[in-house]
C-alpha cells in the first residue's frame, strides 16, 4: 500500500542510477544520506543567507530500499532555529519511474551551523 508524500515540491528529485548502488546492486544507504544533506543544506542556506555547514545527522532509519530507476524525492523542512544553529526535517520517498504509488524511505533531523567567512558561527534570523 502507498503511502502519501507531502505536498509542494521536494527539495530534491532524482533517478537513482546503477552507480549509486552497492555491492547487492541495491541503492547505497550513504547515496542517499547525501541526497538528503544536499536537501537540508540547501534549506539551511536559504535561511541562513549565507554558508551553512552540517553538524550532526539524528536518528536515520531505513524504512524500505530504493532500486535503480526509481524516482527519489526529498523533502526538507525547517523546524528550529537557535542563535546560530538551524534544525531541518527530511522525508525522503521512492516512486517507482511506472508508478504513482509512493514509498516513504528514510526520515532524519540534520543540525546546521551558519557560518561566515571566517568559519567562525554566525546569527541566524529567527523562525
Amino acid at each position: 500500500m502507498s503511502e502519501t508524500m507531502p505536498a509542494g515540491d521536494p527539495a530534491i528529485r532524482v533517478t537513482a542510477v546503477p552507480a549509486d548502488t552497492n555491492v547487492y546492486g541495491d541503492i547505497f544507504g550513504g547515496w542517499l544520506m547525501a541526497q538528503m544533506d544536499l536537501a537540508a543544506s540547501s534549506v539551511a542556506s536559504r535561511h541562513s543567507g549565507g554558508r551553512a555547514v552540517t553538524i550532526a545527522v539524528d536518528s536515520m532509519t531505513f524504512h524500505r530500499p530504493v532500486f535503480v530507476g526509481d524516482e527519489v524525492s526529498v523533502f526538507a523542512t525547517l523546524e528550529k532555529v537557535g542563535r546560530t544553529s538551524m534544525t531541518v526535517a527530511v522525508d525522503t520517498w521512492r516512486r517507482d519511474r511506472h508508478s504513482d504509488e509512493a514509498y516513504l524511505v528514510t526520515k532524519a533531523h540534520f543540525s546546521f551551523v551558519a557560518i561566515g567567512p571566517d568559519r567562525r558561527p554566525r546569527p541566524v534570523r529567527p523562525l
